[in-house]
């Protein structure tokens, strides 16, 4: 029978499973459950089966699901961020992982000023080259990395990808990508703390755990269809 607990318990073995596989600590790894669209219900039920850390895409959502939920949770926002949503978003999440252009970094960096707050932010990379997803494009990592830099109430943190709609195992060289890039502006800035890796969904978490993933969004497996 279908169980929220049921699902959270077999996504902590399969990711247990690989890290052990490519000799990492699974302890290492956050796991972030996909919420959206999803009835608080849902929501409550995972945070009584020991999930603390949602993920959500729509600005609106996120801000009504936290006027609603009266529980102490951890909330990261995943999705496209429009310019003009970014007050309902910035302070009330842990991480912004799709930080994609130096505009709508500015637009954080004011609202967390005007807020006092530092906002934690992953910068999400375009590694397949499709224009149908966000991202900002190889080239032009590093330019919106110094931008992050110069904006003191950013704190960079890593790198976000989105790999195609492929079979799993296909999937393995975008993330691979990702890693290699993280690595490569590691050196590049080794005074900042880039360690964060969120890659892998309910398709292929596992391949992008053997590549790096630190942080999985996981949705469907977690919560059914």
């Amino acid at each position: 029978m279908y169980s929220i607990a049921g699902n959270l318990r077999e996504v902590h073995e399969r990711i247990a499973a690989s890290a052990t596989r490519s000799g990492r600590d699974p302890s290492g790894i956050k796991l972030v459950a996909v919420s959206k669209g999803r009835p608080l219900k849902m929501i409550i039920e995972a945070a009584q089966a020991g999930q603390s850390v949602f993920g959500e895409n729509k600005a609106q959502e996120l801000r009504d699901k936290l006027e609603a939920i009266d529980r102490e949770l951890e909330w990261h926002f995943i999705g496209h961020l429009q310019r003009n949503k970014v007050n309902m978003v910035v302070g009330n999440v842990a991480a912004i992982h799709s930080l994609d252009s130096e505009s709508l970094a500015e637009a954080i960096h004011r609202r967390a000023s005007f807020l006092g707050v530092e906002q934690d932010v992953l910068i999400q990379v375009n590694v397949s080259g499709e224009e149908s997803k966000y991202g900002v494009e190889e080239d032009r990592v590093g330019l919106l990395i110094d931008r992050v830099l110069s904006l003191s109430s950013l704190k960079l943190r890593g790198m976000m990808t989105i790999a195609p709609l492929l079979p799993a195992e296909e999937t393995r060289p975008f993330f691979k990508r990702l890693r290699e890039i993280r690595d490569a502006m590691s050196l590049r800035y080794p005074q900042e703390d880039l360690a964060t890796l969120s890659m892998g969904m309910t398709q292929d978490f596992e391949i992008a755990i053997e590549e790096g993933a630190n942080l999985v969004r996981i949705g469907t497996a977690i919560f059914s269809e």
